[in-house]
């Protein structure tokens, strides 16, 4: 392990008032996601899709790091090129995603656990070698009245500081994304109770796996009442608990934190970080950031539709979403910047 050099990537990753973009859907995922709209579900089809994005004018100036799927990082454009040239090209640090997905959790009914730590060790070596920089793994906490059980939390702590400890000893800066989900009908109280309690036990777990906090990145949730939930927050109110909660559970020394989407709409996504940023900036000892998935690119991906005809609108909107959540990052983001994207 090179502590060094896992510092100076991490403070990479949230300089510039930048964010990562995380194009590290699955297979099955993405083809859920072309399913609803229309778009083949073939493997030229992602790759097209996934050149879009690579190839998109300018996103450098608001994007640090892509988040890689394992089919991503191994492909090549139609001339050859790979894709993760054209990424470093463009100034921007490729990431991977290497869990193996949530799969359910012995005697804890509707509980997950993420698999993925057998031969770890040797993928990571192996996207090393391949130009990977840092690297994600993804727990998934359900909430109800009940849940998430103790016996839940630890695993998912456990694992995500295993990954963790041997990401850094590849020289890889590891994104450590334990996201409290948003299905169900629980509080804003509640997702901040069990988004503090998960934290504590997963920075635990980080301290006994010996894991450099200065040379990690944290992804979590925001602080969100549930889909279901009657009473829905306010962007004030969001900020407020998320910040609360990050202050309580985060150490000062982890060299920064990027926000999942979790599913929200791009525009209240962004949203909700400029409102941390414009109330509590001065305040956070860290870089707060983000790394959202569908709150960047579902906007391009409605307006592509497989279509190589509107490949140039969508990577405007791209751009465009990628420059708003870089103002909403100092704080300066506004509404009438949609207004007049839309014309």
């Amino acid at each position: 392990m090179n502590p060094n050099m896992l510092i100076d990537t991490a403070k990479l990753l949230v300089s510039g008032d930048k964010g990562l973009l995380a194009m590290d859907e699955s297979v099955p995922t993405c083809n859920l996601r072309f399913a609803a709209l229309g778009i083949p579900q073939t493997e030229a089809a992602r790759q097209t899709y996934r050149e879009l994005i690579v190839d998109t004018p300018g996103l450098g100036e608001f994007i640090s790091g892509f988040i890689l799927y394992d089919e991503t990082i191994r492909q090549r454009r139609k001339d050859g090129t790979p894709l993760v040239k054209l990424i470093t090209d463009a100034g921007i640090i490729p990431g991977i995603k290497v869990d193996t997905g949530a799969k359910d959790l012995a005697s804890y009914p509707r509980e997950k656990i993420t698999e993925g730590l057998d031969g770890l060790r040797g993928r990571l070596a192996e996207y090393v070698g391949m130009g990977a920089r840092f690297a994600k793994w993804r727990a998934v906490i359900a909430v109800d009245h009940c849940l998430p059980s103790r016996g839940c939390i630890e695993a998912n702590a456990h694992a995500l500081a295993r990954y963790a400890s041997l990401c850094q000893e590849a020289g890889l800066v590891p994104i450590v994304e334990p996201e409290v989900i948003m299905d169900g009908g629980h509080t804003l109280e509640r997702c901040a109770e069990v988004s503090e309690e998960v934290l504590r036990c997963v920075f635990d777990q980080l301290y006994v796996q010996k894991v450099l906090l200065e040379g990690l990145i944290l992804k979590p949730n925001m602080a969100l009442p549930g889909l279901a939930c009657p009473a829905q927050a306010t962007v004030e109110e969001v900020a407020d608990a998320t910040v609360k909660c990050l202050l309580r559970a985060v150490p000062a020394a982890v060299s920064g934190i990027v926000f999942l989407s979790g599913g929200q709409a791009a525009e209240l996504a962004t949203a909700h970080l400029n409102a941390m940023h414009a109330r509590f900036k001065s305040s956070l000892p860290w870089p707060v950031s983000f790394s959202f998935a569908r709150a960047l690119q579902q906007p391009a991906l409605n307006i592509w539709l497989g279509n190589p005809s509107n490949a140039s609108e969508a990577q405007q909107a791209l751009y465009h979403r990628a420059k708003c959540n870089q103002a909403a990052r100092r704080g300066q983001y506004d509404a009438k910047m949609e207004e007049v994207a839309r014309g």
